[in-house]
């Protein structure tokens, strides 16, 4: 085995723990660079080498200044980003130290919708209609073609962050005139109704090695903008929806170029039509709890395989995959410590540790009796804990 290496871990949000505890216990030199405010989070202080704050979400100069000072006296063999605003920077740095791994050009395609749209449908993954927020007429044809409601998005925000449903030109116009000089940030997609699932997936070499699909109970833009519980479940991994997804989401990761790490890629069943199309896709663990579902179900957790790839890629090897099902309901919580004592059933796995979450992973190798729990506790957790806040605040997916 070749010598551990040593990470440079970026975190300008409190995930990746298991990362950093998996990369540590393989034998590698963990850095964390994150900002000041999050400086007191439960950090995995064990697992790291040394801990290293900017003040705020920097400009990218400015934090390349900044590592390239560490880099005087610390050699880093990688730089890895735990969150999808990250990726940009941790791109950029690689760029900077020449150093392995997706560049510039390849995380634009996981980080701006518009580019991975327009990827995606060159390589003949069904998207919905979209277009660019630029030339006016294109933007009048494409209204004139696809009748409302449309999506206005932003480009590079992660997951439900700052999308507007539209549903007349007067409306999107006066939203494009109001953003002003920042409209070209956005894209202008066709809103499809139906459920939204998500693929989360590892790729070593460009090939997807482990991929589990999941069913969402409300789209991810519905419980971020109308509040609410988000839930997901395991599908039959035999299942039509299931082998389809699969399909789909090695098309996707073929099609954007991700060589390694993890990826979380979402695509909503088409009411209309019954055709999976493409939303988005992120370098990243899923947010939200998925990772603990995904280990759940499959027994395979998305941080720790991660931390494995990252430490030594050239002998990695996916662990045995178990074939049980799980399921995730999880909220806002009026309460900064919910009660759980009403919430008792042998198939509870994990409980969010977060204040003011209420959040529940089941484990069965029945599905049946996953769906019914997560149906009887999404009606409970309305009644005994949701909280709803401005959007800002909503759960990160």
């Amino acid at each position: 085995m070749p010598t551990p290496p040593t990470l440079l871990v970026l975190a300008t949000y409190f995930k990746g723990e298991r990362f950093m505890l998996q990369a540590h216990a393989r034998g590698a030199r963990v850095y964390l660079l994150t900002v000041e405010k999050l400086l007191g989070e439960k950090w995995p202080r064990e697992a790291l080498t040394d801990v290293f704050a900017l003040s705020h979400r920097n400009k990218l100069e400015e934090t390349v200044r900044a590592v390239s000072y560490l880099a005087r006296s610390i050699k880093f063999d990688s730089i890895v980003p735990m969150d999808d605003f990250d990726v940009e920077t941790a791109a950029a740095l690689r760029e900077h130290f020449r150093l392995p791994g997706m560049g510039d050009s390849g995380a634009r395609f996981f980080r701006d919708k518009l580019a991975m749209r327009q990827c995606a449908k060159e390589s003949g993954v069904r998207v919905p209609e979209f277009t660019g927020v630029f030339h006016h007429d294109d933007v009048r044809r494409f209204t004139a073609r696809v009748p409302p409601p449309w999506m206005n998005k932003p480009r590079s925000q992660a997951g439900a962050t700052g999308i507007t449903k539209v549903t007349s030109e007067e409306q999107l116009w006066r939203l494009v005139d109001q953003q002003g000089d920042a409209q070209s940030f956005h894209l202008l997609e066709q809103y499809l109704p139906g459920d939204v699932f998500h693929v989360d997936s590892l790729v070593v070499g460009g090939k997807v090695v482990f991929a589990l699909a999941h069913r969402c109970g409300a789209p991810p833009f519905d419980v971020a903008h109308g509040g609410g519980i988000f839930s997901t479940v395991t599908l039959d991994r035999d299942s039509e929806q299931a082998v389809r997804l699969r399909e789909s989401n090695e098309q996707v990761i073929g099609a954007l170029g991700l060589q390694y790490g993890a990826a979380h890629t979402e695509f909503i069943l088409g009411r209309h039509d019954q055709e999976f199309y493409f939303l988005e896709s992120g370098a990243r663990v899923g947010g939200a709890h998925i990772a603990e579902c995904i280990e759940a179900a499959s027994g395979i957790n998305p941080w720790g395989e991660w931390a494995n790839l990252e430490v030594d890629r050239d002998n990695y090897r996916l662990p045995s995959v178990n074939k049980d099902y799980a399921g995730l309901v999880i909220s806002l919580s009026k309460h900064e410590r919910p009660d759980w004592s009403a919430y008792q059933d042998p198939e509870i796995v994990y409980r969010a540790p977060e204040a003011n979450h209420a959040g529940l992973i089941v484990k069965s190798s029945d599905r049946g009796r996953i769906e019914a729990l997560v149906a009887d506790y999404k009606e409970r957790f309305a009644r005994d804990f949701t909280a709803v806040l401005p959007a800002a605040k909503e759960l990160e997916h």
